[in-house]
């Protein structure tokens, strides 16, 4: 990228929030701590009032602003891809908060670009998987869940998972929320159990946004989601499945921790680390006589016990 255009770049990252590092800068430009800190020096020469604050990072004088800035095309056509997945994956006043912050984005781009950004809209898409359930989730208001984040406030709910006959109410503080398959999850510190829980927020019945404030920092979401992942047990799972069975799999063996896969004769062997056997032990079922496996071998015991249970209960009905 040639130094001004990395420059103007600098420039736009500093106003995109209220602290950047130089790391950050250097991780996204992939450049060195030295030259993250000869362009700063540069645009300081030039008159934009940075103001530097040692071990924190850069910020500027919030009285300044760039002038309107142009989008390059691949920029805008960027935007159309996020929408897409915006109105398949969000709520509804998250799509519509976005549409309206489009039709801004639009008006300043240029008359060649409107053309192509109007286009190429109904040239993709991002469709269901038939694997996951398509209902909404009604209860899911993302805004609502930032604003109690980003304010510190402890949320009233109750939570009622399948196994259930009544929610339980709970004061949580919230600490992020994400989205994993089709379902999105609320991450917060229970006062209840004292200790942080994983809400899925289509299990919340009810929702309230209390006035009182917790004082506490929570730790970021991705700190969390990583030492979740690392304290998980995950078993290593080996099978062999016929190659004609296997064009019939669609993207399910993606949902029980799927790692590689390489052809051996007649069939795919597939590797995965997997969270529950028991659960993987079901998946297997599906694939009936059309698949072996190599490892563990209590894999095999699980799926003979479930295979009984299920013939006990035919005899039974």
């Amino acid at each position: 990228m040639p130094r001004l255009d990395r420059l103007t770049s600098i420039l736009i990252q500093l106003q995109s929030k209220r602290i950047v590092k130089a790391q950050e800068i250097a991780d996204r430009f992939e450049i060195s701590l030295r030259t993250v800190y000869r362009d700063i020096r540069t645009l300081e020469q030039a008159g934009v009032p940075i103001i530097s604050e040692a071990g924190i990072g850069y910020s500027i004088m919030k009285e300044y602003r760039l002038p309107p800035v142009h989008f390059t095309e691949d920029e805008a056509l960027s935007f159309i891809t996020a929408g897409k997945f915006i109105e398949r994956l969000t709520d509804q006043s998250t799509i519509e908060a976005y549409q309206s912050a489009l039709y801004k984005i639009k008006a300043v781009l240029a008359h060649g670009q409107k053309e192509l950004v109007d286009d190429l809209s109904e040239r993709i898409a991002v469709l269901k998987n038939n694997y996951l359930p398509e209902t909404r989730n009604e209860h899911l208001d993302i805004g609502l869940f930032l604003k109690a984040i980003n304010e510190k406030r402890v949320i009233q709910i109750v939570y009622q998972t399948p196994a259930e006959e009544q929610g339980k109410n709970r004061k949580v503080e919230p600490a992020g929320i994400y989205n994993s398959g089709s379902n999105w999850y609320l991450i917060a510190f229970c006062q209840l159990r004292n200790d942080y829980r994983n809400f899925r927020i289509d299990r919340i019945s009810s929702f309230e946004i209390l006035t009182k404030r917790f004082t506490g920092t929570h730790p970021g979401l991705h700190d969390f989601l990583y030492q979740t992942r690392t304290e998980r047990e995950l078993t290593e799972v080996i099978i062999l499945i016929d190659k004609e069975a296997y064009s019939y799999l669609g993207d399910q063996h993606y949902y029980h921790g799927f790692v590689s896969e390489k052809p051996v004769g007649s069939q795919i062997e597939m590797h995965f680390l997997c969270a529950s056997l028991t659960g993987f032990a079901h998946w297997f079922m599906l694939l009936g006589s059309s698949a072996d496996i190599v490892k563990p071998l209590i894999l095999k015991e699980i799926v003979r016990e479930k295979l009984d249970q299920v013939r006990k209960r035919l005899e039974t009905s």
